[in-house]
């Protein structure tokens, strides 16, 4: 058994506990590569089937290409879609687009807080209707008591931090120091009420290693991770105002894998073109402590 069936069946068990053990689960899809080689495997693990809501926190300042990628796979797959957005912040302006708030404060606003409103059931659902091809309104949206998410522990310094079934208190906030120890994995499934977990099946992938997999499975990614001739490319995607393409010259899939073998960005973090990494010191300590994804 190779190293990525070793990594996919061990992704595929978490998921399978997480469906078990959690009465209201649901899956974050930012249309990343990460969250959609978890897609992947949720498709895998239960034949095919997506048995809990993905789960997408729309900013409305996503890179357009990825709203119409997630739209055109939520129809081709049938997807069981869920949006969430802080309205609010919205039509206040509240965002570092307008300049009323700086970056943090617009990540906090429009995508922590919007996701602990997504996840509580406070915030308005919208979800994917397959019979009218349309978003409609959740008229009795449940609060999530498990949410799996795409975050690798190589990938940003404060994820290193996480386990794979990790607890959030009742206003979502992340407390480091009381995280279950996880031995010979031995996963800790059962929380006091109350308690949001979040669940993480490729904490111990690596970048390579996600896109050897995609490669392995022919997984369908958005185009923005390939140079178009302008020697430049997406290495990781979020909000265009804070998300910036780094130099490659990496066109397909296997390039790519060929930039991660050689080093090209041994030095070079992969989250080095998002802003709020920056503007918060570096990393994303003070963000996620608070909840953010």
């Amino acid at each position: 058994m190779g190293h990525l069936d070793e990594l996919e069946n061990r992704s595929v068990y978490i998921l399978r506990e997480a469906y078990a053990n959690f009465k209201n689960l649901g899956m974050l899809w930012s249309m990343g590569k990460d969250s959609t080689v978890l897609l992947w495997l949720t498709k895998k693990a239960f034949f095919g089937h997506v048995p809990f809501p993905l789960i997408h926190i729309d900013t409305h300042y996503k890179i357009p290409e990825m709203i119409q990628y997630r739209d055109r796979l939520t129809k081709e797959w049938r997807l069981p879609m869920v949006i969430g957005a802080n309205d609010e912040a919205l039509e206040q302006k509240q965002t570092f687009p307008d300049n009323q708030v700086d970056r943090i404060t617009c990540c906090s606003l429009l995508k922590t807080e919007a996701l602990r409103r997504t996840l509580t059931g406070e915030g308005r659902r919208m979800r994917y209707n397959h019979s009218t091809d349309q978003y409609e309104e959740d008229p009795h949206p449940e609060p999530f008591t498990g949410v799996i998410v795409g975050a690798r522990a190589d990938e940003e310094g404060s994820r290193s931090k996480e386990r794979y079934f990790s607890p959030r208190d009742k206003k979502n906030e992340w407390n480091i120091g009381e995280q279950p120890p996880e031995f010979w994995n031995q996963y800790k499934t059962d929380f006091a009420p109350g308690t949001n977990v979040r669940i993480h099946p490729l904490l111990d992938w690596t970048e390579l290693n996600i896109w050897e997999y995609i490669r392995q499975e022919k997984i369908p990614t958005v185009s923005l991770y390939y140079n178009h001739g302008d020697g430049k490319r997406y290495r990781s995607l979020g909000c265009y105002p804070c998300t910036f393409p780094v130099d490659s010259d990496a066109r397909n899939v296997d390039e790519i894998i060929a930039e991660l073998k050689v080093g090209k960005f041994a030095h070079v973090a992969e989250r080095a073109g998002r802003a709020q990494d920056k503007d918060d010191g570096g990393g994303l300590e003070t963000l996620r402590r608070e909840g953010y994804m």
